[in-house]
């Protein structure tokens, strides 16, 4: 098992925002974790990647505990998050973003690893000398994709890459994400919308008020009654 949360608890302040939750990802695996805004979907993973701290609770990436691990060492194991709202530099132009995923590392080869991400994604090598603050909001999603794939992931985090985007961009950033698995990405992906995530996950989790309330596979998520009613307004 590639991550293992266990009893997780997380405040802020008195507020209990994560209240013992367990999920589990297999390397090779995408799995969402859908809920309603306030649920407890990014406090998961801001205390996954270590930028909130845990109250009680035990996570394990590829059988290390990583609990009390700060941020940086976690981003060394090649755990590693795209946030919400994408935090662009956006007067760089796309390249620059794009090997700044890269510095990380300290070695490797960035150029080759930028060659096979221009041949995974072509609008980046079109766009690659264009300030990344003037793309549309689908593109600055994917170049945000880009950099965390030159920073080597072994676990990729996903925080609401919909966010905010006309339903066409949706399709496309969730075809790029579905393109990253076939490559072999782990991920977790947290997103408010049930239907576009748990269509494409293997498995998938529903929260609520911080609890874990569900879990199944994707496809069976999306025929339950409880979630069909709450989340996908069937």
């Amino acid at each position: 098992m590639l991550l293992e949360i266990d009893g997780l608890n997380s405040h802020y302040g008195r507020i209990h925002a994560l209240k013992s939750a367990s999920l589990t990802v297999r390397e090779g695996e995408l799995v969402a974790l859908v809920g309603a805004n306030g649920a407890g979907k990014t406090t998961l993973l801001r205390t996954l990647s270590g930028v909130h701290p845990a109250s009680s609770g035990v996570v394990k990436f590829d059988g290390l505990d990583i609990t009390r691990m700060k941020a940086v060492r976690r981003v060394a194991e090649g755990v590693i998050q795209v946030p919400e709202g994408r935090q662009l530099f956006g007067p760089q132009s796309v390249e620059d973003n794009l090997r700044l995923g890269a510095f990380r590392r300290g070695s490797g080869d960035p150029d080759g690893d930028l060659e096979r991400l221009y041949a995974m994604f072509p609008m980046l090598r079109v766009k690659r000398d264009q300030p990344a603050g003037t793309l549309s909001g689908g593109q600055q999603q994917i170049v945000a994709l880009g950099r965390a794939l030159m920073a080597k992931p072994r676990l990729l985090l996903l925080d609401e890459p919909s966010m905010g985007l006309a339903p066409l961009l949706v399709a496309e950033i969730f075809e790029a994400v579905q393109r990253l698995k076939r490559e072999g990405v782990t991920i977790l992906l947290v997103e408010q919308n049930a239907h576009a995530a748990l269509s494409i996950a293997d498995r998938g989790y529903v929260i609520e008020t911080g609890e874990i309330v569900l879990s199944d596979s994707g496809p069976a998520l999306l025929s339950n009654e409880r979630v069909r009613q709450a989340y996908l307004g069937l």
